[in-house]
């Protein structure tokens, strides 16, 4: 399956009004280090990233460009479809978002939830560690390089506050 779906429909489409796309945060996602991250309520945010959540490289991970991890609900359910057993949260990101075509999560889109405003800042690589989400255990699978479309991505904080579980997502254009 694409991201568009064996069908050709968008399966990442949400309310779109103005250039502005509107889904909600299904899940916030924290660990004291690695995979999976686990579900909480509600969290701060601020630069530094979701509090409670801690990155084991921070070479890779974290920093204020790559403070959030967002994914798509609708691409795990699609991962799913296809036999992995990725959940939310399992492929280290700290937002699951559902609603928002998740091809215009480019880099430059801002997007607000809560009190929270942000900006996608790139694509993520897939660490070694989210091997155990894919059925064959190739983590290629959610690379931008290798499967266009499938990547989770990085964003920095613009303005930090408290997001919950159920919150609005909306994603504006850059």
């Amino acid at each position: 399956m694409t991201p568009t779906g064996e069908s050709g429909a968008n399966v990442n489409s949400g309310a779109e009004r103005g250039g502005v796309h509107t889904g909600v945060v299904v899940s916030i996602n924290v660990s004291d280090g690695g995979v999976p991250k686990l579900s909480v309520e509600r969290a701060l945010v601020s630069a530094d990233g979701v509090a409670g959540d801690r990155q084991e490289n921070l070479k890779h991970h974290g920093g204020p460009a790559r403070a959030l991890c967002l994914y798509s609900a609708e691409l795990i359910d699609a991962l799913r479809a296809e036999g992995h057993g990725i959940v939310a949260g399992a492929a280290g990101e700290n937002l699951t978002v559902r609603g928002v075509p998740w091809d215009a999560m480019v880099v430059g889109a801002r997007f607000r939830v809560g009190e929270v405003e942000g900006e996608v800042t790139g694509y993520t690589h897939p660490c070694y560690k989210v091997r155990a989400c894919f059925a064959d255990g190739v983590e290629s699978r959610i690379s931008q390089d290798v499967r266009p479309g499938w990547s989770r991505v990085y964003a920095r904080v613009l303005r930090g506050g408290v997001i919950a579980a159920g919150n609005s997502f909306e994603l504006s254009a850059p």
